[in-house]
């Protein structure tokens, strides 16, 4: 993966949001204590909220990991990337061993779709997808999964060192 300049995220950020409408993601009030520009993703409403700090989140739907590939915990933004190449994790490789070692940046499958916000824990990210139908389900290894309009949307609000809360 390589990080953009703060232009070349600017335009990749607005071609995506142009690409289509808005997903689902929308206003509403949060009352857990939690501060500005915290992440919050709760596992089985299958739904990540950017925390505002004004007694309010955006929510956005998301894909989770699948029954045995799920956590909870704490973790903090490493890393922003537009269009990021992937190489397949270990795990995902014996899963699929027809997965090359890497899958260009753009390609339409690539299953990081337009952008990725890496986390501190081992090799798991918030991203876009090439799989739009998978949002709402168990379907991850791990990673938390975005609409692209979702995903170019948080990383245009979220900054590198934020924490991520990640809760059943």
């Amino acid at each position: 993966m390589h990080k953009q300049s703060g232009w070349a995220a600017a335009m990749v950020v607005a071609a995506t949001m142009a690409a289509g409408p808005a997903a689902s993601r929308e206003l509403v009030a949060f009352d857990a204590a939690a501060e500005a520009g915290t992440v919050v993703v709760r596992t089985a409403e299958r739904r990540l909220y950017f925390i505002n700090g004004d007694g309010t989140a955006i929510r956005y739907p998301v894909a989770v990991g699948k029954a045995g590939k799920q956590w909870t915990g704490y973790a903090r933004i490493d890393g922003k990337y537009l269009r990021p190449a992937w190489s397949p994790p270990d795990e995902v490789k014996r899963d699929n061993p027809r997965l090359p070692e890497v899958i260009a940046g753009g390609s339409p499958s690539n299953p990081m779709g337009a952008a990725a916000l890496t986390l501190d824990r081992g090799e798991y990210a918030i991203h876009g997808t090439n799989r739009p139908g998978s949002i709402g389900t168990f379907a991850s290894y791990g990673c938390i999964r975005m609409y692209n309009q979702d995903v170019a949307d948080l990383y245009g609000r979220v900054q590198v060192g934020a924490t991520v809360v990640v809760t059943r």
